[in-house]
């Protein structure tokens, strides 16, 4: 499998690009964790992977979506500099940018011209790359596009709320492809694609078109409208987990999780600090799907000291730790509550509802299932896992009540077709 995915990749992959990412990515992200592993030591947090909503604008209108879409907010070009900045003097090369759609965000380019020695991962819809931007990004070579298919021709409508998008969006895809740029693709599995893209013949068609790898994540019931029915079953989360461990040790092409460790463990990047997000408005939140903050990239004393400083995200980061594996926003909307109110932190929506959203939720199951866990099967995965991609110990102190609240809740809500 190894063999074949590095020769595939060798040849339909831009030389340039497959250089900037070998370095910035591989090389210098690699050191950026052991970095990261370092200040642990000292008790010092500042993620080696920041993740950057640059624009809350969108073209699309998907189901469950927590994004204030109609609005215009986004992140000035100064702004962004100065915070990637200061990230790279602490040893950060490699930067996750959201939206909304980040190329509706008018210097989304100049950004990565300015840093060609960092890499970034761009989270889009891929209908706004044309043929001229993806020659451009060739031309830089610092970005992979990874672009999001949520179904086949009519999933993909009624997922995302408009119509003739499963094409738009491959069009966008066959740019960047052509032009030998380093593509993914990524999933939002829930109960409307799953059966249509967890599959090897979705991941052959992909091969077939030359895509480099792909990204399957799980929806998530949160924001203004949450759509349950769309949440899948803990039977389905194992099986999403067994899939893709499976086709890593069989298929040519990378597949990417962020959820579990190399034994198959739960795990959230929020809690072991590896990474945290920064909204439109510049806000910095433990992660998207918690839209609350007490700090903002603009504060004086720079992103690092900010972050590093913040009693809101230690805080975060330690109570989760010690009553869940999984995503505490539906496991435990109760504990987001109180470390909102017990640190006065902001709402930081322009809808103005992220409070109530959280007071109307009630416990679920996220991907902790404790006794189902699925280790990785090949061994590159799970050695890199072991050192570059594992709790970096944030667990050692979880509690065994909440272990069994973990059990107690997936064995009530298992058989659940909805679970509101």
């Amino acid at each position: 499998m190894v063999p074949q995915l590095i020769f595939r990749t060798l040849r339909s992959a831009d030389k340039k690009c497959l250089a900037k990412f070998c370095w910035n990515f591989g090389v210098k992200g690699l050191l950026s964790v052991e970095k990261f592993k370092r200040r642990i030591k000292r008790g010092e947090y500042f993620p080696p992977f920041l993740y950057l909503s640059i624009v809350n604008s969108c073209n699309l209108r998907c189901q469950g979506c927590w994004v204030d879409v109609e609005e215009k907010d986004a992140i000035e070009l100064d702004t962004l500099n100065r915070t990637i900045t200061d990230a790279k003097r602490h040893g950060n090369s490699f930067f996750g940018i959201l939206g909304g759609e980040p190329f509706m965000h008018p210097e989304l380019l100049e950004l990565l011209a300015a840093h060609p020695d960092c890499y970034f991962q761009i989270f889009t819809n891929g209908q706004f790359i044309t043929e001229k931007i993806a020659r451009r990004l060739r031309q830089l070579g610092n970005a992979t596009p990874l672009i999001s298919i949520e179904g086949l021709e009519n999933t993909s409508d009624t997922r995302r709320g408009k119509t003739d998008v499963f094409s738009r969006t491959l069009r966008g895809l066959d740019h960047c492809l052509r032009e030998k740029l380093l593509t993914g693709v990524a999933t939002s599995l829930c109960q409307s694609n799953i059966d249509e893209l967890l599959t090897e013949g979705w991941l052959r068609r992909l091969i077939k078109r030359g895509v480099h790898y792909t990204w399957y994540h799980t929806y998530r019931p949160v924001g203004p409208k949450p759509n349950f029915d769309l949440a899948l079953r803990p039977e389905q989360l194992v099986r999403v987990r067994e899939f893709v461990t499976s086709m890593r040790a069989k298929m040519p092409i990378a597949l990417i999780d962020a959820y579990y460790d190399g034994e198959g463990r739960a795990l959230c990047p929020m809690t072991t600090g590896i990474s945290h997000h920064i909204s439109p408005k510049g806000d910095i939140e433990p992660c998207p799907i918690i839209q609350f903050a007490t700090e903002n990239i603009r504060d004086s004393r720079g992103v690092y000291a900010t972050i590093r400083d913040s009693a809101f995200l230690k805080d975060f980061r330690e109570l989760t730790a010690q009553e869940t594996r999984g995503c505490v926003v539906l496991e435990r909307p109760d504990l987001v509550k109180q470390l909102v109110i017990k640190h006065g932190a902001r709402d930081t929506t322009a809808r103005g509802t992220a409070m109530a959203e959280l007071e109307t939720m009630t416990p679920r199951f996220s991907q902790w299932l404790p006794g189902e866990e699925v280790p990785e099967q090949h061994w590159m995965y799970r050695l890199s896992k072991k050192f570059w991609f594992s709790d970096f110990g944030a667990y050692r102190n979880v509690s065994h009540d909440a272990e069994a609240k973990a059990r107690e809740l997936k064995s009530k809500l298992a058989g659940d077709t909805v679970v509101k």
